[in-house]
């Protein structure tokens, strides 16, 4: 069954140089962008990250210092891959949690705000978790009858879970409605406010702490009445970009509010 789209939605994969959302960077994009009348736009790039490549995570994708020594960086890339983007839903495989957040990051890094608040983003990993629990490839196998070919290649990935995602809505008609919004709605797992689950809403929509000596405290009354302290140390800790930037977000938003 192929995608009913209202706006053209974006497949993407990301190789990196690790799993670290707020230190690690992208070595290889490939994006696969569906428009909504069917025709797909596809490319793949390479892009020096500016540090070393581990050599664990040469292992997994393949991609080594030499490969990457001459491609451009993320900054010079950033405004032509944000104008492609640019009104597009998104859609991955492990996507709301790795791939979105480390893109984000990327653009934060360059100064570049690149917002998904308005987008619908689709986790085909957290669709097949729901209904079949496994990996990429047994998902591939599973549901389009085939074997995955040079796994851990970005492009073969990306074209992979564009496939897996078209196969689900055949094979759940009952569960799943081709609709990019229910989709979206349906492939998350939690009600994070930041990429990385630090902030969460709870059951009654309030934006809580999900982590530490706060965990389960409104942000808004730890930051203004409880813990005065813990924006700073937020803010001057390792957290990624995007927690800080929702952390300021709700802080700012609740001072105005006590005015």
């Amino acid at each position: 069954m192929k995608l009913n789209l209202q706006h053209p939605i974006i497949f993407f994969d990301l190789e990196t140089t690790g799993t670290d959302v707020a230190r690690d960077r992208i070595v290889e994009l490939c994006y696969i962008k569906v428009f909504p009348n069917g025709n797909e736009e596809a490319k793949s790039m390479r892009i020096n990250p500016g540090c070393p490549i581990p050599q664990q995570a040469s292992e997994v994708h393949g991609i080594h210092d030499e490969d990457v020594k001459d491609c451009p960086q993320f900054k010079d890339i950033a405004a032509d891959l944000y104008n492609t983007f640019e009104g597009c839903d998104l859609a991955g495989f492990n996507s709301n949690k790795f791939d979105i957040p480390l893109l984000c990051e990327e653009f934060l890094r360059v100064g570049m705000d690149f917002d998904v608040v308005k987008r619908r983003c689709i986790d085909v990993q957290n669709i097949y978790h729901k209904l079949e629990r496994r990996t990429l490839v047994a998902a591939y196998r599973y549901y389009c009858g085939k074997d995955l070919e040079n796994a851990h290649s970005a492009l073969a990935d990306t074209r992979a879970t564009l496939e897996v995602l078209e196969a689900q809505l055949d094979k759940y008609p009952a569960d799943l409605q081709n609709d990019v919004a229910f989709l979206a709605d349906y492939s998350k797992m939690n009600h994070n406010v930041d990429f990385a689950g630090r902030i969460i809403k709870n059951e009654q929509g309030v934006e809580v702490f999900n982590f530490g000596k706060h965990k389960g405290r409104p942000v808004k009354d730890v930051l203004l009445r409880i813990d005065p302290s813990y924006y700073a140390w937020m803010m001057q800790g390792d957290f990624a970009q995007n927690t800080k930037q929702v952390l300021t977000r709700i802080y700012l938003s609740s001072k105005s509010k006590m005015k």
